[in-house]
């Protein structure tokens, strides 16, 4: 099979190699999928530019841990009526690895989460789903990692962004009156067409004052894109006995404005996607993919690119690419029959 892979961290066009690998085969309890869509998240750009000097796992990785596509093997102990599911992964690349930069991937069986459409679904939800791993996980935990969010206030930082975007429309999606922060001003009226009850810009400087006047008693969730830059903020902001989810720090070591935040009975959670429990990742996916079906979670995609082009794909993920980015494996094995 074609696939990408790196052997040493470093910038995306030094490191990264398209090649051919064996057809990997699913041990027990496994499965293989023939991909269709990879999806790239900022984390995979991390893991791959060595960020926090982290060292190399193993001697060769394949990147990207999300995908979708059609399930082609089964190893023992699964069922045999899996082979032809349609399914997206997630965590492909957590702990392991070989990821969803290539044509086939295997991963546990649980991690391959059914879609309808059999062997042949729609190209359109293949890549819908493809985005939902890193991000939707993320983005539902840092809504609902506190519980049920049905009646009240939720504020998402960074809300057009793949993860703050499926944290918006979950949020709404499970009763919530949600506020959204953005950084740009033409992304405000893409999050209320997501379902924010109001948007502001990140740099406003009476932003904490508005959010207040939206909601005065506080709110009662906060998932936060940067726990460093926004804490001051969040503090003024949350209701008593709120949560605050922060899955991003711009630094490691944040100051804290303690007291403000013990008076109000506040709670912080730090997010680690790849350390979620299993029964909490599987949770997410559930409802990820009820709320794709039900058509009320939509992810924009930036880019679809062929595998040859991985580093390009990398390096816009890097910049900011307004969407998420896709690898089209399938374009890519067609263009080659």
């Amino acid at each position: 099979m074609r696939a990408a892979w790196y052997e040493r961290r470093g910038p995306a066009r030094d490191v990264l190699v398209v090649g051919e690998m064996p057809l990997p085969l699913p041990g027990d309890g496994e499965v293989r999928i023939r991909l269709a869509f990879s999806g790239i998240s900022p984390g995979d750009v991390k893991k791959r530019s060595g960020w926090q000097d982290s060292p190399m796992p193993y001697p060769r990785v394949v990147p990207h841990s999300d995908g979708a596509g059609v399930i082609d093997a089964v190893g023992t102990g699964v069922p045999r009526a899996r082979i032809g599911q349609a399914v997206w992964c997630y965590g492909a690349q957590s702990y392991r690895a070989f990821g969803t930069a290539a044509e086939a991937v295997v991963v546990p069986a649980e991690l391959a989460v059914r879609l309808p459409g059999g062997a042949d679904p729609h190209p359109d939800l293949l890549e819908q789903a493809a985005c939902l791993g890193i991000a939707g996980i993320t983005g539902y935990r840092a809504v609902f990692a506190g519980g049920t969010v049905a009646g009240l206030d939720v504020l998402v930082w960074g809300a057009a962004s793949g993860v703050g975007a499926v944290a918006l429309q979950m949020a709404h999606r499970g009763g919530a009156r949600v506020f959204a922060v953005v950084r740009r001003a033409e992304q405000l009226a893409a999050v209320r067409a997501m379902g924010a009850e109001e948007a502001w810009l990140a740099d406003d400087p009476a932003l904490a004052d508005q959010i207040r006047q939206a909601a005065p008693a506080g709110v009662h969730r906060i998932a936060e894109v940067d726990f460093a830059a926004h804490i001051d903020v969040d503090a003024a902001v949350v209701a008593t006995g709120g949560v605050i989810c922060a899955y991003y720090s711009s630094s490691d070591r944040p100051d804290l404005p303690y007291w403000k935040l013990a008076f109000a009975d506040v709670s912080l959670r730090l997010l680690g996607s790849d350390d979620f429990p299993p029964a909490v990742k599987a949770d997410a996916a559930s409802e990820l993919t009820a709320a794709l079906l039900e058509g009320r979670l939509r992810l924009g995609i930036a880019a679809r690119l062929p595998l040859e082009d991985i580093a390009l794909a990398h390096e816009q993920v890097a910049r900011g690419a307004g969407g998420r980015v896709l690898l089209d494996l399938a374009a890519d094995a067609s263009a080659r029959v």
